[in-house]
């Protein structure tokens, strides 16, 4: 048992945890779990799951999950299947008040259906724009101008905060104006900052007094500094924290995704991110990086501010209403355009 939480949040084996997957979620520096497809049977496996994850340490493990709607939906059969956002914002575009409500529909919807099998909460909404440029946001996005992605993603935030759940807005300062995808390559992003926060930055401000979470993305914008911007003191700290005044926590981007290899090492790339300002390191899927960060940060537990901002993600349960549940259902299933494979 232990009496405090890591900085580090890992991915686990498949549907029941292996014995190596009790070591690492034992380790001190690791403060949360999140889930994939792979971890994913049924409702009843990934209940058992859950339970045996919270079982293992007090204070509990944070649990959590990358459960958007559209590709980007981790646990499908048992589940809603949620549209994609972008669907929210082509209706907005001629009912907007309709859209509004189907946004925030869509956020009491999956924080009810993610808290019914124990998580914490999802790695939700994307605030990055689609403007026809990358493939990788696309439909994940709400619309094309700040404001009307800011709206959309306020009501989603309402849902969830109705239904006791947090979010987590991503990919901060915005991903959507390079082709490059973080998960293959190393983006680019050569605007200056005026630019970036006129048509990318614009879509956050307004939610940061909101948002439990961001996660920035691991694409590089070489006007502001050389390193992604999960790794820059100055998008993290000087810019996001001291200039625009957010509170909440910050979580990096998967570490083991080939935009975060400029950091160098796993260790190191966990390194560079908590010296930039990240309270909460993830690897998912790379399992030996997962051992080399968990050694490095050995004994290495949440600061008190970042242990605060971390506590403040953990799920308040609600009751349902079956009623509610019903009809947000029929609204959303009535939004179905699965067109695109989803991303495991």
């Amino acid at each position: 048992m232990a009496d405090s939480l890591g900085p580090v949040m890992l991915g686990v084996e498949g549907l029941e945890l292996s014995p190596a997957d009790r070591e690492r979620l034992l380790h001190p520096a690791t403060g949360g779990v999140i889930l994939f497809t792979r971890n994913y049977r049924d409702p009843e496996q990934l209940r058992a799951l859950v339970e045996a994850i919270r079982g293992l340490r007090s204070p509990e493990l944070l649990i959590a999950v990358d459960h958007e709607g559209g590709r980007v939906q981790r646990f499908r059969a048992g589940f809603t299947e949620l549209p994609p956002m972008h669907s929210i914002g082509e209706v907005f575009a001629y009912d907007p008040v309709r859209g509004q409500e189907l946004a925030r529909d869509a956020g009491w919807l999956l924080a009810q259906e993610l808290q019914a099998v124990g998580l914490d909460f999802s790695f939700t909404p994307v605030l990055d724009r689609d403007i026809g440029v990358s493939t990788i946001i696309g439909d994940r996005a709400f619309h094309d101008r700040p404001d009307v992605i800011s709206l959309l993603a306020g009501c989603l935030l309402d849902g969830l905060d109705e239904a006791g759940m947090r979010g987590v807005g991503k990919h901060f300062p915005g991903h959507g104006a390079v082709a490059a995808d973080s998960h293959d390559e190393i983006p680019i992003d050569p605007r200056p900052l005026a630019e970036i926060e006129n048509e990318d930055i614009a879509a956050f401000l307004p939610l940061l007094p909101r948002l439990g979470g961001i996660m920035p993305a691991h694409v590089i914008y070489p006007e502001i500094d050389s390193s992604p911007a999960g790794f820059s003191g100055i998008w993290m700290h000087d810019l996001l924290r001291v200039r625009w005044g957010y509170e909440g926590a910050i979580f990096s981007d998967d570490l083991g995704m080939a935009g975060a290899f400029v950091a160098g090492s796993p260790a190191d790339r966990a390194h560079a991110a908590i010296y930039a300002g990240c309270d909460m390191v993830l690897i998912c899927n790379d399992f030996p990086g997962m051992d080399e960060i968990l050694q490095t940060l050995e004994g290495r537990s949440l600061s008190g501010d970042s242990a605060r901002r971390i506590e403040h993600m953990r799920a308040r349960p609600t009751s349902v209403d079956a009623e509610h549940l019903e009809a947000a259902q029929a609204r959303l299933l009535a939004l179905h355009d699965f067109g695109e494979t989803p991303l495991i």
